[in-house]
Order: C-alpha cells, then sequence, then structure tokens
C-alpha cells in the first residue's frame, strides 16, 4: 500500500496537553517511526514483521465485544441504510498477528480467512451470540508462499492486500489473492480453511507490470450478475484526474475502467453481491480528522468495459465511530435471509495506537427486490 495510515487513537489515549492531532503525530512518531508520506502517516517498511512460518499454528485470541458503533454510546446505528450486528476487538500474545488487509467469511458466516500485507494468513471461527459477533475460536495463523513451498519473504512480494473465492467453499475451494508493489494475481489451492500453494500466477494489467506501490489493492471475483465469475480490480489512489484506475477481465483480458474519486478517499477492498451489485469500501486518513470510512456500492448493469463508475454511499463513518484503518470486506448470507457484510482493519503492527476491529451490518433489500 501506498500510505499506511496511522489512525488517530480515542481521546483518553492522547497524551495529556496536548491537542489531540499532535498528541498522535507525536506518539506515532516516538513509538512506532512513523513518517508522513502524502499527507498520510505512514509505517516505516521495516516494521511489518515477516513471519516466516513453515508450519500453521495455532493461535488464542482475545475478543472484547463493542457496546456500540458509536463510541459514545448513544446510538447503535449507523448514518445511512446500514444495520448495526456487532463487532469485535481483537488482539493476540504475538507480534505476528495484525495487518489483515484481505478477509473472506463462509457462505454460512461461520469461518473467515484473513490475509495480511506481511505475507500472512489468518483462519479461525466466529462466535456468535444470536446475530452479535463475539469472538473468534480455533484460529491457526501462516504464511502465504511461493511455488516451493517456503514463505515469502521479500516486502515487495508480500505485499497482500486483498482475496476473492474463485471456485469451492473455504473448506475445499480455489481463492485467489492480489498483490500490491509486485503487482499479481496468484491463485492458491484452499483447504479447511488454510492458503495451500500457488497454482496460477495472473499477470497484473499492463499500466501495472512496472515495479509500483500503487497498484492492485481491491480485488473481486464476482458472485452473479452479467459477469459473474470474472475478476474485478481498483487501485487504491487516484490518479490527478480525480479517478481510480479498475479492470475487468473479459476472456482472460483485463479491460480498462475507472471509478470516481469523491473527498480524497482511497480504494481498500471491493466485494459483490451475488446479484452483481459491487460494494467498494475506502478510507480517508488526514492529520486534523485522523481515519474515515465509507461504503458505496455500484450497480451491476454500470459494470463495463470503459465505464466511469460512482455509486449510492451505504455508510460514511469517522473517529466518533467505532472505526480504524478499515481495509479487508467480505459478504455472506445469513440463515434468515439478511446480506451480512463483515469488515476488518489493518491496524499497521501498531498495537499501541490502533486496533484490529471486525464488524458486522445488515444490508437490508432495496425495494422491489
Amino acid at each position: 500500500m501506498r500510505a499506511v495510515p496511522t489512525s488517530l487513537p480515542m481521546n483518553q489515549r492522547f497524551t495529556p496537553g496536548l491537542k489531540p492531532v499532535r498528541a498522535g503525530l507525536v506518539a506515532a512518531s516516538v513509538i512506532t517511526g512513523a513518517v508522513i508520506v502524502s499527507g498520510s502517516i505512514a509505517l516505516a517498511a521495516n516494521s511489518k514483521p515477516s513471519l516466516g512460518l513453515d508450519k500453521p499454528q495455532p493461535l488464542p485470541i482475545t475478543a472484547a465485544p463493542l457496546a456500540s458503533f458509536t463510541k459514545t454510546g448513544g446510538a447503535t446505528a449507523p448514518q445511512g441504510p446500514l444495520v448495526w450486528r456487532g463487532g469485535i476487538v481483537l488482539s493476540a500474545q504475538t507480534d505476528k498477528f495484525g495487518g489483515y488487509s484481505g478477509l473472506l467469511v463462509s457462505a454460512d458466516g461461520r469461518d473467515l480467512l484473513a490475509i495480511s500485507d506481511a505475507g500472512g494468513w489468518l483462519k479461525a471461527r466466529i462466535d456468535y451470540t444470536g446475530t452479535r459477533p463475539t469472538g473468534l475460536s480455533s484460529a491457526a495463523i501462516g504464511s502465504l508462499v511461493a511455488r516451493d513451498g517456503k514463505p515469502l519473504r521479500r516486502n515487495r512480494e508480500r505485499d497482500a492486500e486483498d482475496l476473492a473465492l474463485m471456485s469451492g467453499s473455504l473448506a475445499k475451494g480455489e481463492i485467489l489473492v492480489a498483490y500490491e508493489q509486485k503487482n499479481r494475481l496468484v491463485r492458491y489451492d484452499v483447504t479447511n480453511g488454510a492458503p495451500g500453494l500457488p497454482r496460477e500466477i495472473i499477470a497484473p494489467p499492463a499500466a501495472l507490470r512496472k515495479f509500483s506501490r500503487d497498484g492492485l489493492e481491491a480485488m473481486t471475483v464476482m458472485r452473479g450478475g452479467p459477469h459473474k465469475g470474472r475478476i474485478v480490480a481498483f487501485s487504491e489512489n487516484a490518479a490527478s484526474n480525480n479517478r481510480h484506475a479498475g479492470w475487468i477481465w473479459i476472456d482472460g483480458k483485463p479491460q480498462p475502467m475507472n471509478v470516481v474519486s469523491r473527498g480524497g478517499f482511497a480504494l481498500t477492498a471491493t466485494a459483490s453481491l451475488t446479484d452483481g451489485t459491487l460494494l467498494l469500501l475506502e478510507r480517508r486518513f488526514t492529520i486534523f480528522e485522523g481515519v474515515r470510512m465509507r461504503l458505496r456500492q455500484i450497480e451491476s448493469a454500470a459494470l463495463k468495459p470503459g465505464a466511469l463508475l460512482d455509486g449510492e454511499v451505504l455508510l460514511e463513518a469517522d473517529m466518533s465511530d467505532e472505526i480504524d484503518n478499515m481495509e479487508g470486506l467480505a459478504v455472506h448470507t445469513a440463515a434468515n435471509g439478511d446480506t451480512v457484510l463483515t469488515i476488518i482493519s489493518d491496524d499497521n503492527f501498531n498495537r499501541i495506537l490502533q486496533r484490529t476491529l471486525l464488524l458486522q451490518f445488515t444490508l437490508p433489500p432495496r425495494a422491489g427486490s
């Protein structure tokens, strides 16, 4: 990722006597060695651990449920059509936990697979009380591997940013992982929720074949609609024309399209619904506001080569809400038919100033659907 934002923490975490923004900068620079890049606070590259796990390891995870989507607790409903289901703050006693930038949730909503931009993966069972997520159990972590079965080690090769299910299920199927910096799409076998050996490397669009730190950030495989089974991917940051570069793979070839950039938000993830609707997860960070999150939806009919995409805002949240650097997005259908969105945050391996959050929302059916 080109600019890795360090979100400013809750007011009670600020250094006494300092203004919130200034305190956040001091803490970030002193504790993490952060530097300012393109208006964002970016962590030094060596702050991401090299997992180097030759074998998966079980990992106990502590989960603290969130009482409300707002930090004040005065209301539980977000602004927009989405309905808050619940969320948890996740932590573990290892420096290998964190940095999660891509997310998949099983069809029944019970299992998850997350990837990190340090080249790691996390699989776990989501525990619920009713419809509210309350914890993760049976968790394990491992390293994404090269064709020789050894963990990816070079920073520019292990910057995994998004993933999608290509076929089958998390129990036994195939997933696709999008890598930034050394831009590429890699198809992996997945068994019992864990990625195995890579089976295919798909070259990036021609515009991204050179080394780039602003490449394949958001990617999905369409779950339905006229483009079912096709790959869709976008760049993180907008170009000077205020458009995010995007592509849709048709007959195995990436065809260009663009997304309108609004309000300086970066694209961090994308996912699709079974009717072909495309969801975009977006993030913005400034030293004055901290971090913001936004979700947009794109109608399936708008998705085609050469298109300039825009869409309805489903949710916009800021530091008054329980958010962080939200990077991973997954969709599943609950047993009662609800469309459930699950979002995970990338803490940049910066546990003092940031958190790993797992949030869930219901997307109500649209009128006439």
